[in-house]
């Protein structure tokens, strides 16, 4: 199983001091967060992509072939490319040339995103989300796996004789996860291709997070990609720890109270409840996080959200610090005793080699 770290990459307002890091100090923020969640032997680090003010993530490619210069074992990913405004030419060669660079230590992670604006921004509608969805990425995943594509839709200008360059490294397309906060039609999207799903459930209740993963593993069992518990699931959380719950919860308070996703709403205590936010002690933390497997089944990733709401990078270290000194070790060692053998481990670059070299293996002996 692998554990990380998402950033959304808000530029926001520390309310115990007043003050606002510019882009530039943000920026490095994120770069010094994902070489340390290498450190501290986090398995992931994922940004997302956003094309508005607070946020400063609008070039993930960019920055994460910056990080692969500085990392070795890391897996770099985004926690939302936009798949309905991006062109999927423009993906598919972004993304191979991430792989090459980064020696296959990438995966992508397929999102419509919440921005209204964004869809106009870059000639779009966003009235047509899930059509351009569904098309820019059935043309996305023949172009990482045709050497020559013809095609023609609905949304952008037809293909003939294209080659997207340069080609995946070692012919293998980096691992998709379709992301998802409330969509039924990305759980079937992610089921069709037997990629994997990403339910971002870090503002929704277990209930609604349980129904979604259901129908992605129904319906990935129903195109004969395995069975229901082999579907590959990755799930969001929010956390923040001190060794005694209640000093983490006096901190965290005015940062929940204040920043614009969270102030005005529920409480810290009725948001706690409601949602997979856990603030309080490691060991909270590790039960909160094994619970989760009661309502998804045996899962590949787990992502945390750690450096938002104003949380200054001081802070954010520390954080990562517990995450992977005391609550990511116990919760690899649980976890994996609950797994059963049948169910797969998290793609990786190498598994998915390894997976082409054998069925190419297997056709060839078919064929002798």
């Amino acid at each position: 199983m692998q554990f990380g770290i998402f950033s959304v990459s808000d530029v926001t307002t520390d309310p115990t001091t007043g003050r606002t890091p510019t882009e530039a100090e943000r920026i490095q923020a994120m770069v010094r967060i994902a070489l340390k969640a290498e450190e501290v032997g986090l398995d992931v680090f994922a940004t997302g992509e956003h094309h508005n003010p607070p946020f400063v993530a609008s070039s993930p490619t960019t920055m994460l072939g910056y990080i692969a210069a500085q990392t070795k074992d890391l897996v770099l990913s985004t926690s939302t490319t936009l798949i309905t405004t991006n062109d999927p030419v423009k993906i598919a060669e972004d993304f191979a040339v991430l792989q090459h660079l980064a020696g296959g230590r990438v995966d992508v992670m397929m999102g419509r995103g919440n921005t209204g604006p964004v869809y106009p921004w870059f000639g779009q509608d966003i009235r047509q989300g899930i059509p351009l969805a569904i098309e820019n990425y059935a043309l996305l995943h023949r172009l990482w796996r045709e050497d020559v594509v013809d095609w023609e839709g609905k949304f952008r200008t037809p293909l003939q004789s294209f080659t997207a360059t340069p080609r995946p490294l070692d012919g293998v397309a980096p691992f998709v996860w379709h992301g998802s906060i409330r969509s039924p039609e990305i759980a079937e999207q992610a089921a069709y291709y037997g990629d994997g799903f990403f339910h971002n459930n870090i503002f929704w209740p277990a209930e609604h997070t349980k129904r979604m993963v259901r129908l992605y593993r129904q319906r990935y069992e129903h195109y004969g990609h395995g069975k229901a518990d082999q579907a590959i699931v990755g799930l969001g959380g929010q956390v923040f720890m001190r060794k005694n719950s209640q000093d983490a919860v006096r901190e965290f308070r005015p940062y929940f109270d204040n920043a614009p996703v969270y102030g005005g709403g529920p409480s810290l205590e009725d948001f706690s409840q409601a949602t997979p936010l856990t603030v309080g002690s490691p060991q909270q933390v590790i039960d909160r996080t094994l619970s989760f497997r009661e309502n998804v089944g045996d899962y590949q990733r787990q992502l945390f959200l750690m450096d938002h709401a104003g949380l200054p990078l001081k802070t954010v270290l520390e954080q990562l610090d517990i995450l992977g000194e005391e609550v990511v070790p116990v919760l690899r060692e649980e976890f994996a005793k609950l797994k059963p053998a049948h169910v797969p481990d998290a793609p990786t670059h190498q598994s998915l080699l390894a997976a082409k070299r054998q069925d190419g293996e297997e056709q060839q002996e078919v064929a002798e």
